[in-house]
């Protein structure tokens, strides 16, 4: 019974791999997920003496000044706290005309497209709103469209032929050569994408440190967008003569390295070692299949040839492409260089 058991239990895992691999991963997720909360009780503690400061200073400026109504203060308080959520502040650091001009409504648009989302500047008004919502609804489609055709053909320069000219140079496995170029495409980016720009923001956001410039940088370009950081938000005019040229780089900035995040995405995707993977959680089992058949495929995808080769490799031509060529030179006139006449025997 035991042996039999076994058997069966064998059998049955070998069957629904795919299945129980999937049921794995999931479990392995909600798990990821149920660790995040793990880390909130120093995060509230933090919270917790801030509030108690912000309660101490409140009483000391009660206390400082008895001709304050409390009543009053609080509702001060309050229209300031929703004031500042909605991206208006009144004090020396920022002394801006327009909240809503050209440039800061491109910089809105583009975190709204592209789903960022820093929620720093929102619409107030019900037709802003609404307006909101069907700009969105068409635009988050089309801007996933522009990204993907983007990314395919960055992809063919930066991916795709630099892997198939060293395969065809070194002739070394297409495999180890997808590793070694995913790491270096990965330094690079992050260089150029998340280290140099941390220190330009450290240059131009006074009250930032290099893990803040870097934490906004890493926030906006995996589209978290958290909004507890926004550069050029409390700046003077004194401070930074051009603040719509500053905030239209950061435009720029953004969908740039936006492109370039999914263009390394896409290139993990690609590896070998991430196809196997996958493969463990799909529906489709390729060892059900004949070992032949099941090689052939996994060699396939393995070393997947690509559309942008130098030397492609000739075609052969067909039974009846060769025939129409031998009619055609029999009718020119054409003789072979063996002597021999057009004639087939």
């Amino acid at each position: 019974m035991t042996c039999g058991a076994n058997e069966w239990c064998a059998r049955f895992v070998e069957r629904h791999r795919a299945a129980l691999n999937f049921a794995t991963l999931v479990l392995g997720y909600v798990l990821y997920l149920i660790v995040g909360p793990g880390f909130s009780p120093p995060s509230s503690c933090r919270t917790n003496v801030s509030c108690a400061e912000l309660k101490d200073a409140r009483r000391d400026f009660l206390n400082a000044s008895p001709c304050v109504d409390e009543e009053r203060l609080e509702k001060l308080l309050a229209r300031v706290l929703e004031a500042s959520n909605y991206g208006v502040t009144e004090h020396g650091k920022n002394d801006t005309d327009q909240n809503w001009d050209f440039v800061s409504s491109l910089f809105f648009t583009s975190t709204v497209l592209t789903t960022t989302g820093y929620g720093h500047t929102v619409p107030l008004s019900d037709e802003g709103k609404a307006f909101c919502i069907f700009y969105a609804l068409f635009g988050i489609p089309a801007t996933l469209l522009f990204l993907s055709a983007v990314v395919q053909r960055i992809m063919v320069l930066v991916t795709r032929q630099p892997i198939a000219y060293f395969h065809r140079r070194w002739a070394m496995s297409k495999s180890v050569l997808s590793v070694i170029h995913a790491c270096c495409l990965a330094i690079i980016l992050t260089l150029l994408f998340l280290i140099i720009p941390a220190w330009i923001f450290i240059t131009m956001e006074k009250d930032w440190n290099f893990l803040e410039s870097l934490y906004f940088c890493f926030i906006s370009l995996t589209t978290i967008g958290l909004g507890d950081y926004v550069p050029g938000s409390t700046h003077t005019k004194e401070a930074r003569p051009h603040p719509d040229l500053y905030r239209l780089g950061i435009t720029v900035y953004l969908l740039v390295g936006l492109i370039f995040v999914l263009v390394m995405l896409e290139t993990c995707c690609e590896l070998p070692q991430m196809r196997r993977l996958r493969q463990r959680f799909y529906n489709e089992n390729i060892h059900e299949l004949d070992p032949e058949t099941a090689n052939i495929i996994d060699r396939e995808q393995l070393n997947e040839p690509t559309l942008y080769t130098a030397d492609p490799l000739p075609t052969i031509p067909t039974v009846s492409e060769q025939a129409a060529s031998m009619r055609k030179d029999k009718v020119l006139g054409y003789t072979p260089a063996n002597g021999v006449n057009g004639k087939l025997r």
